[in-house]
């Protein structure tokens, strides 16, 4: 599989790399400890078909899930960035499931046609 391209980090300065890590940190940190926490967790934001979409399938398979919302397209959107950043994913939602990012809803409708996605007790 191959590895999206990054700075590499010694061509990022120290003021660089801390305003980065403290970018939003705390909706980072709520969004990592839900990751390790729940099996299944969406990201997500208002006014989003693709979100809407993404939870109704969850719903229709029956899945459990956690539903972090920030923001809409007018809002929260520096938010949004630092999630991206942090993921390494370019649009809404994230989903994790236990732990890992499997993209977003074209990738839960693979998952579903694969029989991969299971009802929770």
């Amino acid at each position: 599989m191959a590895e999206r391209p990054t700075l590499a980090p010694e061509k990022v300065s120290e003021a660089v790399k801390s305003q980065v890590a403290s970018f939003h940190r705390a909706i980072v940190d709520e969004v990592a400890a839900a990751v390790g926490r729940d099996h299944v967790v969406v990201v997500g934001m208002a006014q989003n078909p693709v979100v809407k979409k993404a939870r109704q399938l969850l719903d229709q398979e029956g899945v459990k899930y956690t539903y972090l919302e920030y923001g809409s397209y007018l809002s929260k959107w520096k938010e949004r960035l630092a999630l991206k950043l942090w993921a390494g994913f370019p649009t809404f939602p994230m989903v994790f499931i236990d732990g890992v990012l499997e993209g977003g809803h074209s990738e839960l409708v693979k998952l579903r046609e694969q029989g991969k996605l299971k009802k929770q007790p």
